[in-house]
């Protein structure tokens, strides 16, 4: 049932990475592809820790994380930039 609920979470986490996707091309404004960017980074941190479960190697979580806090940099980077410059 576990392994039922992680599968329909890696399919709905490419599902989003789809959508996402869909979204940066056709993003009209420069806030719009940030957003997907970072959407896509979240949905790739999800789908990197479902496959430390899957393969049991768990280090692969440490990659999720350290993933997480350089999107969180860029995403701040560009918020600055977009509202004063650097």
């Amino acid at each position: 049932m576990a392994d039922t609920l992680m599968t329909m979470a890696m399919v709905f986490a490419l599902v989003g990475n789809l959508f996402s996707i869909v979204r940066l091309v056709k993003g009209p404004s420069p806030i719009d592809r940030t957003i997907a960017i970072d959407v896509l980074t979240i949905t790739s941190i999800t789908l990197i820790v479902l496959l430390a479960h899957f393969e049991e190697r768990f280090i692969y979580v440490d990659v999720a994380i350290v993933y997480g806090l350089l999107s969180f940099l860029g995403v701040l980077a560009v918020a600055r930039y977009s509202e004063k410059g650097f």
